[in-house]
């Protein structure tokens, strides 16, 4: 019975060094726990922000010769340039020069161009002379076209402003497709644009917009309020972005038109160019060569 107590006795006070050890190092393990935890956390703290808003960008400078980047959700510089280049080029090679002699019957629309209208004029009326008496011929008057030109030097284009109509906003392209256009005006010969500042003047000044500058009465007010700021108009310019789009399942094909429509301020007469790209849109890349492959999948 002794001896039984004697061993619980025994079991029950065991070695104070041996107790402190197993506490050290159960402490040890807690503290490697936490920092793991906290290690953890941080890393994933730092993953969300680097994927987040926080990512950093980096730009470089293209070389003229670059290609211009295809937008993958709109039209961006690969479609407007080309459109602008083409379209100014073409209406401009319906215009000669204003300045040269050659004489136009009829009005531009039919039988000539706006520039050709702008830089001639009527001159007086001759008289027919008899050859075998030398008098003048009664009632034998006639008005013979001047070869002279009416304006010399360069035609004044005014560049009213272009017109969105598609399904797509410009945003900063508006203003940098008007420049392009007013810049592609004036590196000719034949042609000055207006500073778009006296343009915008005189429409305030006037209380006119663009689309009522068609009525005879209003482009004469018009003509008047920037020929008091000393520049005189032969032309007004429109330019409209018209946009048509054709869905097939998950892809898209878009047509961008740019129309230039150039008028006579004088006689109100107009002609007409455009310039056209097509583009499609697709949610893969394999999305071009399944609806525009090599057996006219794009038939439906």
């Amino acid at each position: 019975m002794n001896r039984i107590f004697h061993d619980e006795s025994a079991e029950n006070s065991s070695d104070p060094n041996e107790q402190n050890t197993a506490g050290d190092l159960l402490s040890r393990r807690k503290i490697l726990a936490a920092a793991m935890l906290r290690m953890t956390a941080g890393v994933a703290i730092v993953g969300a922000g680097t994927s987040g808003c926080a990512s950093r960008r980096y730009g470089h400078l293209l070389a003229s010769d670059d290609k211009d980047l295809v937008g993958s959700h709109e039209a961006g510089a690969a479609t407007w340039n080309p459109l602008v280049d083409e379209a100014v080029a073409k209406i401009l090679s319906r215009c000669p020069p204003p300045n040269e002699s050659v004489v136009f019957p009829g009005q531009f629309a039919a039988n000539g161009t706006p520039a050709q209208m702008a830089s001639h004029s009527v001159g007086a009326a001759e008289t027919m002379v008899d050859p075998n008496t030398g008098e003048p011929v009664i009632g034998s008057q006639v008005a013979v076209p001047s070869a002279g030109p009416l304006v010399q030097g360069p035609a004044k284009v005014c560049f009213i402003g272009i017109e969105n109509k598609s399904a797509e906003e410009l945003v900063d392209f508006k203003d940098q497709l008007y420049e392009r256009i007013d810049s592609q005006i004036n590196s000719g010969s034949s042609f000055r644009s207006i500073s778009r500042r006296m343009v915008d003047a005189a429409l305030v000044e006037t209380r006119l917009r663009p689309d009522s500058l068609f009525l005879p009465q209003n482009r004469d007010v018009f003509a008047a309020a920037l020929g008091r700021q000393g520049t005189p108009v032969d032309y007004l310019l429109y330019a409209t972005i018209t946009s048509g789009t054709t869905d097939r399942n998950k892809s898209t094909q878009r047509d961008y038109l740019l129309t230039l429509e150039m008028v006579n301020l004088q006689s109100g007469d107009y002609i007409k160019e455009s310039s056209k790209i097509r583009k499609g849109y697709h949610n893969t890349r394999a999305g071009k060569w399944w609806t525009f492959g090599l057996f006219d999948q794009a038939d439906g």
